[in-house]
């Protein structure tokens, strides 16, 4: 590894690429890293973290109205102001910058600014410096697309959202999964007159179908336009603003549309060729378990290999990574039953298989469920509902999919899915004493099956 002017050279300083490094120098490796855009990556710079801030923002319009029924009087006029809330959130990305930098630097990280590319396989050009190094990890997350439709400089992806100088009036957002919804919402929740577009059939494909109608009820309920088995062909700039063309013929007169159909690996332009690699159908890099490519000494870690786009993935891939190569302790990534949340409004938190995969997997399964008004709203009088759901498999009692909308459900399915990766049975949490009043309790006062799914049902259908 001497021959090398580094041990590790990473591309990409995202979340994964930084754990990565991190843990690799701690093991003694001489470690470089490139970055093109700010340290931090999409999840800390121009994703989940502002996104999650421009969530909260976008609550207080209720907290504020549901006030009253608990008592409270807001004098005056009540105004939000979107300028503020992006110098506040920008001021907080800048903070949480610099804290990743610091990091780097205190673990012996040298940080190089700039996109590296392959030269070959051991060697790698940031803006005409060549570095060596005798391994190399690829870590340079996915990036949001825009469809090719005449028009399309006039359309904003998640990153542009994050620094919009005004609240748009009227925002149309493209899209049917988590970055989509979540936005939808944050933007009615701020005041925007919000309508979205899916393409097909129903929101948050991939999602468990209860979970997802249910939402899609309530962004109706919360005046969210949704229009389904619509696909856009056209954004006309117009005096006061655009229309967007859609296939079915329909247009809808907006001031911003935003487009979250999708993320590819960030393969472009990054020489992959020269490293004797060759991208997957949608430019991923493709890995073993161990996320190693084609070229031995040559790894890829994150969104860019394509196997579970969630930050917190990442980190555990770029971990294993270091503890296989520096550390002498050779560790995969594990990608089952992994906890996840929408932070849609209301948010939903899931673990485990969804009802459809669960039978398809197992056959038949029992399902139990649970809908109700949440306390707090017995007070304001909101209609929105809380729904749970439990899916069992029968002949060993284990709980193999948590499915949950409504208040708090991310904070609640992160110990979920300890008991689910643990294959905790339903005995096991009908035996478990109820915290009261929550709304988690009825995970554990679930004592009627709804129904049973089976695979022969299913087909029917």
């Amino acid at each position: 590894m001497t021959d090398y002017d580094y041990d590790l050279f990473v591309i990409g300083a995202g979340s994964g690429g930084v754990r990565a490094a991190r843990i690799s120098a701690g093991y003694g490796a001489r470690v470089a890293i490139a970055e093109e855009y700010r340290v931090g990556g999409t999840c800390v710079i121009r994703g989940c973290v502002p996104k999650k801030l421009l969530v909260y923002a976008s609550h207080y319009g209720d907290e504020i109205e549901d006030a009253a029924a608990y008592g409270w009087s807001v004098e005056g006029t009540v105004r939000f102001d979107w300028k503020k809330l992006i110098e506040a959130k920008d001021r907080e990305i800048d903070r949480l910058n610099g804290l990743y930098i610091k990091n780097l630097e205190v673990a012996g990280v040298t940080i190089m600014e700039g996109r590296a590319t392959f030269v070959d396989a051991h060697t790698v050009d940031i803006a005409g410096r060549r570095v060596s190094a005798g391994t190399v990890l690829i870590a340079t997350g996915a990036t949001p697309e825009v469809p090719d439709i005449p028009g399309r400089e006039f359309a904003i992806t998640s990153n542009e959202a994050f620094h919009l100088p005004d609240l748009p009036r009227r925002i149309v957002v493209v899209g049917a999964g988590y970055i989509a919804v979540e936005f939808a919402g944050i933007f009615n929740g701020l005041g925007a007159e919000t309508t979205l577009v899916v393409r097909r059939g129903q929101l948050l494909r991939g999602f468990d179908d209860d979970v997802a109608r249910r939402l899609g009820e309530e962004y109706a309920t919360k005046g969210i336009h949704q229009r389904f088995g619509a696909a856009p062909t056209a954004i006309e700039k117009v005096e006061g603003g655009l229309i967007l063309h859609l296939a079915d013929g329909s247009t809808v007169e907006t001031d911003a549309v935003m487009f979250a159909t999708g993320r590819r690996p960030n393969t472009r332009g990054l020489g992959l060729e020269k490293a004797g690699i060759t991208p997957g159908p949608g430019g991923e890099v493709p890995v073993d378990l161990y996320s190693r490519t084609v070229a031995a000494n040559i790894y890829a870690v994150g969104d860019v290999t394509d196997r579970l786009a969630l930050t917190p993935v990442a980190i555990k891939e770029g971990h294993a990574f270091a503890d296989t190569i520096f550390g002498g302790q050779p560790a995969v990534a594990d990608h089952t039953d992994v906890p996840t949340a929408v932070f849609s409004q209301p948010p939903i938190g899931t673990v485990g298989l969804t009802e459809a995969e669960a039978v398809a997997r197992f056959g038949e399964v029992d399902i139990y469920e649970a809908g109700f008004r949440a306390m707090k709203h017995t007070m304001t009088g909101r209609a929105t509902r809380a729904y749970m759901k439990l899916i069992v498999e029968p002949r060993s009692d284990r709980v193999v999919g948590i499915h949950m909308i409504g208040d708090d459900t991310p904070e609640i399915v992160q110990a979920l899915g300890i008991a689910v990766k643990m294959g905790a049975t339903k005995a096991q949490f009908d035996r478990t004493v109820a915290v009261h009043p929550t709304t988690a309790e009825e995970l554990v006062l679930m004592r009627t099956k709804a129904r049973t799914a089976r695979q022969a049902a299913v087909a029917a259908e």
